[in-house]
């Protein structure tokens, strides 16, 4: 079941493309991502005046700090094979806004796109309206979109749709939704001027994704996120699965292109699954993965057929996420931006490769923990390659230098760039001029994206 484009016959023109990037365009007007308004009113508000599209499928809800984004795939990649058609929203994107919005494996394509765009405008600038009136700001950039996936979702008639959180929970947008299945991956500190400054504060945030009578399923945590998680569980009637006792990873095993994993799900044991991922972290969001399509299934009493799961994995794909981007030499793009999506990095970056030497091209995102960043990637890395992102919110490339250079090791070269082409143009150089060198790009998702655009310009991996 490989993913292909919904319209792969006839390929979308360019009127259709421009018309979609304008939708982006005039959805960035709005109020950005970056300042999320902790409301659920104004969401909710607007789904109702379009006759709830949220309530025509049934949802599995995903939060979490780390992993919630290659948990959600793989979910939805697992349910896919199983021969349901998906909805899948996920969010930031990495290089173009439709990636956001899947259905039944690909994204959304301009035209419907657009159209559904079109068809919610009008009930979006209603609520806008009133909501202004009120003396409050109208939809943010995140609010809408939500609600136009929720509304794209039904209009292609989806079976399941899996929703990533955006931030938090209690408050994101998406939780206007009821999630059948609320699934936990790590938490951990992240967001702290958003969500609070202790891990249990931020899960208490999250386990607002738990609604009365829910199936819960959570990803190892520390003894006080689980606590918040248990509270909640046990305030709404929900069932709760955790990882560890209900089920776990048995054993991972490096193989060309991935690896072999044995999970022990809730209701069976899945011997040597190949996963086309890298890291044991992807090992770990595979099995709440497993344990999410169980769980919403058969409530954890019915397995998965085997030849299912072997599908579902073998087509999972996690772009951004120690994926390969170009090759002579090799260059990988991460999307680690906080402290342990970094651990999970530099230990991948030791245990599933063998380089002898690896530039990392860094930008890094106003407010994360850059001390915490470097400390994980600095006993990995040769060098740093320091630059921005073209966002805002990017850390100034000087100021970010003077940061790595207060927490790098002492042998480690650190170069500055104003721009990413030229820290990419020379990282690559430098790893081409001797053997078993790599360069790495991470410490922001944005620059991820910016990265996988110009490999793709480029075509590294036919260089």
């Amino acid at each position: 079941m490989p993913d292909t484009p919904l319209d792969s016959e006839t390929p979308e023109d360019d009127a259709f493309r421009e018309a979609g990037d304008a939708v982006y365009a005039e959805l960035l007007s709005r109020l950005g991502e970056a300042e999320p308004q902790p409301r659920l009113h104004a969401t909710r508000r607007a789904v109702e005046t379009l006759g709830d599209p949220h309530r025509a499928y049934p949802i599995i809800h995903i939060t979490g700090t780390n992993g919630k984004t290659s948990t959600s795939r793989i979910t939805a990649s697992i349910l896919r094979a199983h021969g349901l058609r998906v909805g899948l929203f996920t969010s930031p994107h990495l290089v173009r806004f439709n990636e956001r919005i899947v259905i039944d494996g690909a994204p959304i394509s301009d035209e419907a796109l657009v159209r559904n765009w079109v068809d919610i405008r009008p009930y979006i600038e209603m609520t806008d309206a009133a909501l202004v009136a009120e003396g409050e700001p109208r939809l943010t950039f995140f609010e809408t979109m939500t609600v136009l996936a929720f509304a794209s979702f039904a209009d292609a008639t989806v079976d399941v749709a899996v929703i990533e959180v955006g931030m938090g929970g209690e408050w994101d947008s998406t939780n206007v939704g009821d999630g059948q299945a609320a699934v936990f991956t790590p938490i951990s500190l992240d967001h702290m001027a958003r969500l609070g400054n202790t891990v249990a504060e931020i899960a208490r945030t999250k386990s607002g994704i738990i609604k009365p009578a829910a199936d819960v399923v959570s990803a190892a945590q520390t003894p006080e996120a689980l606590a918040e998680l248990r509270r909640a569980a046990e305030l709404t009637e929900s069932t709760l699965a955790v990882q560890a006792d209900a089920f776990d990873v048995t054993s991972t095993a490096v193989a060309v292109g991935g690896q072999l994993v044995t999970i022990r799900g809730i209701a069976g044991t899945y011997s040597d699954l190949f996963l086309p991922l890298y890291g044991d972290h992807q090992a770990q969001n595979a099995a709440v993965a497993v344990a999410a399509v169980e769980t919403f299934l058969g409530r954890g009493s019915q397995t998965i057929p085997r030849d299912i799961l072997e599908e579902g994995f073998a087509t999972a794909t996690s772009p951004g996420r120690l994926q390969l981007i170009g090759t002579e030499p090799t260059v990988i793009v991460d999307a680690a931006h906080n402290p342990s999506g970094a651990a999970s990095l530099a230990a991948a970056l030791t245990s599933y490769f063998d380089f002898d030497e690896i530039v990392a091209v860094l930008a890094i995102v106003a407010d994360k923990d850059i001390h915490g960043i470097i400390d994980q990637l600095a006993p990995v890395v040769s060098r740093f390659h320091v630059t921005q992102s073209q966002s805002s919110r990017s850390v100034p490339h000087d100021e970010l230098t003077r940061d790595v250079s207060r927490w790098a090791r002492p042998d480690e070269e650190i170069v500055e760039y104003d721009e990413l082409f030229d820290a990419l143009d020379e990282a690559r150089a430098w790893a081409a001029s001797a053997p078993r060198r790599a360069v790495v790009v991470t410490g922001s998702i944005l620059l991820v994206g910016e990265a996988m655009a110009i490999a793709d310009d480029r075509g590294w991996k036919q260089s």
